[in-house]
This record gives structure tokens, sequence and C-alpha cells, in this order.
């Protein structure tokens, strides 16, 4: 796994300065943090909500190995929206941790973005074909079905 010191001076605020170290993380437990901040759809498994700021947060708590003796850094600073950090430090802490954990542009995007329409899973090859497999059935070419004229 690899380490990556991090020296911080005072332009994110004295109580920040100092030695920070941050660990890869693997990549299960990468995924269960995504898992537990996100909201899939029961049927369709496309994303609902992401908690893009949580899933960052619990990234870099997690990465997070040392730090100054204050321990400046807690998973409740980082998540705080009236006690919270500096908005370039996290921004800071995000990109170091990101490239750290091989965290790409696209998933960020991904975890950052409300699912739209457009569905992110590409259907099986075989499910269609697999329906039709044995053949068209005597029963349905002598009896078709009606059409419902109402919309589900």
């Amino acid at each position: 796994m690899q380490n990556e010191p991090v020296d911080l001076d005072n332009r994110f605020g004295e109580e920040y300065a100092g030695r920070y170290v941050f660990q890869e993380i693997t990549w299960a437990k990468r995924s269960k943090i995504i898992q537990r901040h996100t909201k899939y759809h029961p049927r369709t498994g496309q994303v609902v909500s992401s908690d893009f700021i949580a899933i960052q947060a619990e990234t870099i708590w997690a990465a997070l190995k040392e730090q100054p003796q204050s321990n400046p850094l807690s998973l409740n600073k980082l998540l705080s929206e009236d006690d919270g950090i500096p908005i370039g430090l996290g921004e800071h802490l995000s990109k170091i941790v990101n490239k750290l954990c091989g965290i790409t542009p696209d998933e960020n995007r991904f975890l950052s973005e409300p699912s739209d329409a457009e569905s992110h899973t590409q259907p099986s090859p075989t499910s269609d074909s697999a329906k039709n497999s044995a053949g068209p059935h005597s029963t349905l070419q002598n009896n078709p079905r009606k059409r419902s004229n109402s919309s589900s």
C-alpha cells in the first residue's frame, strides 16, 4: 500500500499546518464506503442518489494515517456544514486521496451527479435470446394475445 506524506503550511489556517500521512485504502473499503452512501433503484439498479460529500469525507478519513498532534481533522469535522474544514483544504485533501486511491475523474463524475434517464448498465446480450431459445410455441401462434390499451 502506498503512502503519501503531505506537509501543509499555514495557507489553510494555522490549526491545519503540519504533517499528514495518507495511505491507499483497499478496494473493499472504498466499495463499502460508496455503497453506504449511494441509493440504488431496486429494479433497475441505477443510482438514484449519492452523497458525494460523505463518500469523499469517509475516503479521506479512511486514508488518513497520521496528522499533527492537535488532531485538526475528524470525520465530523470533514462532514460538518457549520464547523467544517476550509473549502481549499477539502479540495486539496480530496485531490491527494483520489490520486492515491486511484479514483478516476469518471468515477468522481459518476459519484457526484445524480443518475439521469440513461442507463449506465449494458443489457445482457443473452437476455433476449434466452426468452426465445426454445423457438415459437404453437399455442402462441394459434392464440395471439390481445394488447392492452392501458399504460403501465
